[in-house]
């Protein structure tokens, strides 16, 4: 189907139906939580805790604790940056997924600091989390944990919500619009981390999700690579960006590791839409190999074939470039030699310093250059109803 026909039929990701039998009455809705599901305690079946005294007795350490086995093995920590056993320690990078898949970190965030930002959001947020149960071989995250990086969460969420209340309020109104959104301030909640997958074990992302719900001047967002349907619940009121972070299938299959799959993140769209969220799309990261160019395009076919016209109509996109580390490269030899066919690619990338300060590579100016005005031709070709926000 092209661009600017009817709109296309999709069913729900979640098989939830929105019109009923004439005559029949609405029956109570009794469904399981996602995250009580085998498919959640795939992504996250902890057996391990290492813990802050002080986040272990917080009302929100207990609540996580509270959702574990009684036979999680816990252990207190000084800090949750000073775990020897996980932090620096070489030996884990064969035990890469296990640990992401078994280990939780619950530690206090000390720091309080909003930063500007200006390209995805105009604000990055202290996040509720640190670290993930994913392992996408591409992530910066663990550039600076080395060598484990599971889910640290933060139990302090109150005084979390608190600083950016008082940010918010302190910004004022939005003057004048600008890329990341017209209106409203936006401010990122999940940079180091995803939303998605904390709210397996953690109210943090549903107590943001409310703060920002009662602040008319700003909006959340976060991006996530996983589909968790316990988020349709928590009734947004268009006050959260989702951006849906997607990318070919064949490169998701290899980079993306356990992640939802890349046509159901696609899928979810309207579900997420229809419950109140704003719904974006991150075209995230690009990666430049034999085919891309292909591979690309029959992606944003498949967004113009099956995404409704009312998830057209407000999507924005943001055109992330593969950003790399040599250190982490390193990393992906010991667990995942295969991504680094596609992830290391010195003849095509040079040294660059981050905006966050550390030393990464990424493509040379002139094959970004022109990569990126290739994608911008395959969008206006297959996909011209999505609105690049910005692209680095």
């Amino acid at each position: 189907m092209s661009a600017g026909s009817g709109e296309p039929e999709q069913q729900a990701l979640f098989g939830w139906s929105e019109t009923l039998p004439e005559g029949a009455a609405p029956a109570p809705v009794r469904r399981t939580p996602f995250r009580d599901t085998p498919e959640a305690s795939r992504m996250l079946d902890v057996r391990e805790v290492y813990a802050e005294p002080a986040a272990l007795d917080s009302p929100r350490g207990q609540q996580i604790m509270s959702r574990l086995s009684p036979d999680v093995r816990v252990t207190e920590v000084d800090g949750h940056w000073r775990i020897p056993s996980l932090h620096g320690n070489d030996g884990n990078i064969g035990r890469w997924v296990r640990i992401k898949n078994e280990t939780l970190v619950l530690g206090v965030k000390h720091k309080l600091a909003t930063r500007p930002n200006g390209r995805s959001a105009d604000w990055i947020a202290p996040g509720p989390s640190n670290g993930c149960a994913m392992a996408c071989a591409y992530c910066y995250v663990p550039r600076r944990k080395g060598f484990a990086n599971p889910i640290t969460l933060f139990t302090n969420i109150e005084a979390i919500v608190a600083h950016v209340r008082r940010h918010v309020r302190a910004q004022g109104p939005k003057t004048e619009p600008n890329q990341c959104d017209p209106r409203a301030w936006v401010y990122d909640i999940g940079e180091n981390g995803d939303c998605s997958v904390d709210a397996l074990v953690s109210d943090n992302t549903a107590d943001l999700v409310a703060a920002f719900r009662s602040m008319p001047t700003a909006k959340a967002s976060f991006a996530t690579k996983f589909v968790n349907p316990d988020l349709l619940a928590l009734d947004p009121q268009g006050r959260t960006r989702v951006r849906f972070s997607v990318m070919p299938p064949g490169d998701a299959r290899l980079l993306d590791i356990r992640t939802s799959p890349v046509a159901d993140r696609i899928a979810a769209a309207a579900d997420f839409l229809d419950a109140g969220y704003e719904v974006h799309f991150n075209l995230s990261p690009v990666v430049l190999r034999p085919g891309w160019q292909r591979d690309w395009a029959e992606l944003l076919v498949h967004l113009d074939d099956v995404l409704p016209a009312r998830v057209k109509e407000q999507a924005a996109a943001e055109i992330i470039m593969l950003t790399h580390n040599a250190g982490l490269h390193e990393v992906n030899l010991g667990w995942h030699p295969k991504a680094e066919e596609l992830l290391w690619q010195p003849d095509a990338q040079e040294t660059k310093r981050s905006q966050n300060g550390a030393l990464n590579v990424r493509y040379s100016q002139d094959i970004k250059r022109q990569a990126l005005a290739r994608l911008h031709q395959l969008l206006a070709e297959h996909a011209p109803w999505l609105r690049v926000r910005y692209a680095f």
